[in-house]
């Protein structure tokens, strides 16, 4: 009876999985389909044109880079400080479950709720108007959660007998952690970003209300005041206009654009994690 549960089980889990991959794999293959008839030199070097009916990309590539690097400068020291905090600082074991809890239901949260945040701290209360530096601090918020997570574990999948051998030797506790526990972790930092970046990548409600305008901003020569162009908010406002022949051209190529940014983000987070999982298992 138990084997036959398990049986099926897992027969309806691998259905399940295929579907899903094939739907996946369908989207891909729509917006690679309808995308690829754009991709040119022009629409990596030119700027928009005739409201995205002509024209490239360029500045919507460099404002969601600028977004991208912003966010990953600002939410990497909290990230460190988060994990370090959960694995060594925290001694009791209900606080670092509700420091966990919190992280995961950050993690959850809508990330329009992160732009009505930004919108009423940075853009109104700080009075920096639409800004890179804005949309840059709430895409590091969220994607804080995920980086954080990511070190976490991979802090744990240090061997104690590193720790233990550095303390034989007489390190203190703030040598460990930088030492050994900081130097064995930097790839977990690293695919923590990378997933974190990916998903911040396609983000549009943050930053619609914090960074971004459709046109007329190229690169920010201040912090007030100085929005970017993105590619995610490039992609929904031409999908309000997209019965425009040359409009939809320029859609499915911005949103191939989108999808090889954060494919390649994704993907070369893979190897880091794949080994943190075998370190973990050993």
């Amino acid at each position: 009876m138990r084997k036959a549960r398990d049986l099926i089980f897992g027969t309806i889990a691998a259905v399940c999985a295929m579907a899903a991959l094939a739907v996946l794999c369908g989207l891909v293959f729509v917006i690679a389909r309808r995308g690829w008839p754009a991709m040119n030199v022009s629409f990596f070097t030119e700027q928009i044109r005739l409201v995205g009916a002509s024209g490239g990309i360029l500045w919507n590539l460099v404002g969601t880079v600028i977004l991208l690097a912003t966010a990953f400068l600002a939410c990497t020291p909290f990230a460190i400080a988060l994990a370090l905090l959960e694995r060594v600082w925290l001694r009791s074991h209900p606080a670092r479950r509700w420091l966990r809890i919190a992280l995961y239901t950050a993690n959850g949260l809508p990330s329009i709720v992160f732009g009505i945040f930004g919108f009423i701290v940075f853009v109104q209360w700080c009075g920096w108007g639409k800004s890179w530096l804005a949309g840059g601090l709430v895409l590091a918020m969220s994607m804080l959660p995920t980086v954080t997570i990511v070190l976490i574990e991979r802090i744990a999948a240090v061997p104690a007998r590193y720790v233990e051998a550095a303390a034989g030797l007489g390190l203190r506790e703030s040598q460990i952690v930088w030492a050994v526990l900081m130097r064995q972790s930097w790839g977990g930092l690293i695919t923590g970003s990378l997933l974190g970046l990916a998903r911040a990548a396609g983000e549009t409600a943050p930053i619609m209300f914090t960074a971004t305008i459709f046109a007329g901003a190229t690169f920010p020569r201040a912090i007030a005041e100085s929005p970017v162009l993105t590619l995610p908010y490039h992609i929904f406002i031409l999908a309000q206009d997209s019965f425009d022949p040359a409009v939809g051209s320029k859609l499915w190529g911005t949103a191939l654009v989108l999808l090889g940014l954060v494919f390649s983000l994704s993907l070369a987070a893979l190897p880091s994690r794949l080994r943190i999982h075998e370190e973990s298992n050993v």
